[in-house]
Protein backbone atom coordinates (compact mmCIF):
# COMPACT_ATOMS: atom_id res chain seq x y z
CA UNK A 1 0.00 0.00 0.00
CA UNK A 2 1.19 3.72 -0.85
CA UNK A 3 3.41 4.70 2.54
CA UNK A 4 1.52 7.99 2.91
CA UNK A 5 2.98 10.69 5.62
CA UNK A 6 0.10 11.19 8.45
CA UNK A 7 -0.10 14.90 6.38
CA UNK A 8 -0.57 13.40 3.48
CA UNK A 9 -3.20 11.07 4.72
CA UNK A 10 -4.84 14.17 6.31
CA UNK A 11 -5.08 15.86 2.75
CA UNK A 12 -6.47 12.58 1.21
CA UNK A 13 -9.51 12.62 3.77
CA UNK A 14 -10.18 16.73 3.72
CA UNK A 15 -10.64 16.13 -0.06
CA UNK A 16 -12.71 13.73 0.64
CA UNK A 17 -15.00 15.38 3.03
CA UNK A 18 -14.61 18.28 0.14
CA UNK A 19 -16.54 16.08 -2.10
CA UNK A 20 -13.22 15.08 -4.29
CA UNK A 21 -13.65 11.86 -6.24
CA UNK A 22 -11.47 8.88 -6.67
CA UNK A 23 -9.97 10.43 -10.07
CA UNK A 24 -9.42 13.87 -8.80
CA UNK A 25 -7.96 12.01 -5.19
CA UNK A 26 -5.61 10.36 -7.34
CA UNK A 27 -4.85 13.07 -9.55
CA UNK A 28 -4.16 15.47 -6.64
CA UNK A 29 -1.69 12.80 -4.78
CA UNK A 30 0.23 13.13 -8.16
CA UNK A 31 0.39 16.81 -8.54
CA UNK A 32 0.57 18.20 -5.05
CA UNK A 33 1.81 15.15 -3.45
CA UNK A 34 3.96 13.57 -5.75
CA UNK A 35 2.72 10.01 -5.04
CA UNK A 36 1.85 8.10 -7.89
CA UNK A 37 -0.82 5.66 -7.46
CA UNK A 38 -3.31 3.35 -9.84
CA UNK A 39 -6.88 4.02 -9.40
CA UNK A 40 -7.45 0.56 -7.61
CA UNK A 41 -4.48 1.77 -5.05
CA UNK A 42 -6.57 4.81 -4.49
CA UNK A 43 -9.24 3.07 -3.88
CA UNK A 44 -7.80 0.63 -1.27
CA UNK A 45 -6.41 3.58 0.40
CA UNK A 46 -9.48 5.27 0.78
CA UNK A 47 -11.00 2.15 2.11
CA UNK A 48 -8.15 1.83 4.36
CA UNK A 49 -8.47 5.01 5.49
CA UNK A 50 -12.31 4.87 6.41
CA UNK A 51 -12.77 7.55 3.93
CA UNK A 52 -16.01 7.75 2.54
CA UNK A 53 -16.74 9.15 -0.82
CA UNK A 54 -19.42 11.33 -1.45
CA UNK A 55 -21.88 10.63 -4.10
CA UNK A 56 -22.49 13.78 -6.16
CA UNK A 57 -26.44 14.39 -6.16
CA UNK A 58 -27.95 13.26 -9.97
CA UNK A 59 -29.87 16.09 -11.81
CA UNK A 60 -33.69 14.82 -12.43
CA UNK A 61 -34.23 13.88 -16.25
CA UNK A 62 -36.11 16.70 -17.78
CA UNK A 63 -40.03 15.96 -17.66
CA UNK A 64 -41.30 14.53 -20.99
CA UNK A 65 -43.93 16.71 -22.98
CA UNK A 66 -47.07 14.67 -23.31
CA UNK A 67 -47.40 12.95 -26.73
CA UNK A 68 -50.42 13.03 -28.52
CA UNK A 69 -52.06 9.68 -27.98
CA UNK A 70 -51.83 6.90 -30.89
CA UNK A 71 -54.63 4.35 -31.64
CA UNK A 72 -52.27 1.20 -31.17
CA UNK A 73 -49.09 -0.01 -30.88
CA UNK A 74 -47.95 -1.51 -33.56
CA UNK A 75 -46.85 -4.80 -31.74
CA UNK A 76 -47.70 -8.12 -33.26
CA UNK A 77 -48.62 -9.62 -29.49
CA UNK A 78 -51.55 -12.11 -28.69
CA UNK A 79 -55.00 -10.27 -28.59
CA UNK A 80 -55.32 -11.78 -24.38
CA UNK A 81 -52.24 -9.21 -23.77
CA UNK A 82 -52.73 -6.82 -20.99
CA UNK A 83 -54.58 -3.75 -22.14
CA UNK A 84 -52.92 -1.22 -24.36
CA UNK A 85 -54.34 1.58 -21.78
CA UNK A 86 -51.88 0.08 -19.29
CA UNK A 87 -48.77 1.09 -21.31
CA UNK A 88 -47.60 4.46 -21.42
CA UNK A 89 -48.90 6.11 -24.81
CA UNK A 90 -46.34 7.96 -27.35
CA UNK A 91 -45.88 8.18 -31.01
CA UNK A 92 -43.71 5.06 -30.79
CA UNK A 93 -44.48 2.16 -32.58
CA UNK A 94 -42.38 -0.93 -31.34
CA UNK A 95 -43.04 -4.60 -33.09
CA UNK A 96 -41.73 -7.87 -32.68
CA UNK A 97 -40.47 -10.11 -35.50
CA UNK A 98 -41.47 -13.60 -36.58
CA UNK A 99 -38.44 -15.07 -36.98
CA UNK A 100 -35.42 -13.21 -35.69
CA UNK A 101 -31.86 -12.88 -37.26
CA UNK A 102 -29.09 -15.37 -36.44
CA UNK A 103 -27.34 -15.27 -33.35
CA UNK A 104 -30.57 -13.30 -31.95
CA UNK A 105 -33.21 -15.19 -29.31
CA UNK A 106 -36.11 -11.90 -29.98
CA UNK A 107 -35.53 -9.25 -32.53
CA UNK A 108 -38.21 -6.28 -34.51
CA UNK A 109 -38.57 -3.05 -35.44
CA UNK A 110 -39.13 0.34 -33.13
CA UNK A 111 -40.18 3.49 -34.91
CA UNK A 112 -39.66 6.71 -32.74
CA UNK A 113 -41.36 10.31 -32.74
CA UNK A 114 -38.66 11.56 -35.22
CA UNK A 115 -39.69 8.99 -37.72
CA UNK A 116 -36.86 6.93 -37.71
CA UNK A 117 -37.09 3.35 -37.76
CA UNK A 118 -34.61 0.82 -36.09
CA UNK A 119 -33.95 -2.70 -35.30
CA UNK A 120 -33.67 -4.06 -31.88
CA UNK A 121 -32.70 -7.41 -30.70
CA UNK A 122 -31.70 -9.41 -27.76
CA UNK A 123 -28.98 -11.91 -28.27
CA UNK A 124 -28.81 -15.69 -26.83
CA UNK A 125 -27.10 -14.21 -23.58
CA UNK A 126 -29.53 -11.43 -22.76
CA UNK A 127 -27.49 -8.74 -24.15
CA UNK A 128 -29.54 -5.88 -26.06
CA UNK A 129 -28.68 -3.92 -29.01
CA UNK A 130 -30.05 -1.73 -31.21
CA UNK A 131 -29.10 -0.67 -35.14
CA UNK A 132 -30.07 2.40 -36.16
CA UNK A 133 -30.17 4.04 -39.46
CA UNK A 134 -27.09 5.66 -39.26
CA UNK A 135 -23.72 4.98 -37.04
CA UNK A 136 -24.48 6.89 -33.82
CA UNK A 137 -27.61 7.65 -34.27
CA UNK A 138 -29.40 8.98 -30.95
CA UNK A 139 -33.45 8.21 -30.89
CA UNK A 140 -35.30 11.13 -28.86
CA UNK A 141 -34.80 11.56 -24.84
CA UNK A 142 -38.60 11.81 -24.42
CA UNK A 143 -38.94 8.12 -26.22
CA UNK A 144 -36.88 6.40 -24.07
CA UNK A 145 -39.46 5.63 -21.27
CA UNK A 146 -41.73 4.83 -23.66
CA UNK A 147 -39.99 2.57 -25.46
CA UNK A 148 -38.13 0.48 -22.60
CA UNK A 149 -41.71 -0.13 -21.02
CA UNK A 150 -42.51 -1.15 -24.12
CA UNK A 151 -40.03 -3.59 -24.53
CA UNK A 152 -40.57 -4.92 -21.38
CA UNK A 153 -44.21 -5.58 -21.56
CA UNK A 154 -42.73 -7.57 -25.11
CA UNK A 155 -40.23 -9.32 -23.38
CA UNK A 156 -42.80 -10.31 -20.30
CA UNK A 157 -45.64 -11.95 -22.83
CA UNK A 158 -42.93 -14.01 -24.78
CA UNK A 159 -41.31 -15.33 -21.27
CA UNK A 160 -38.12 -13.39 -20.82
Amino acid sequence: MANLTPEQRQLVEQWAAAGANLNQIQDRLRTECAVTLTYMETRLLIMELGVKIQDKPREAPPEPKPEPPIAESDTQLDETADSPEALPQSALKVSVDESPPPGAIISGRATFSDGVTVQWFMDEQGRFGMRGPAPGYQPPAADIPSFQAELDHILQLRGF
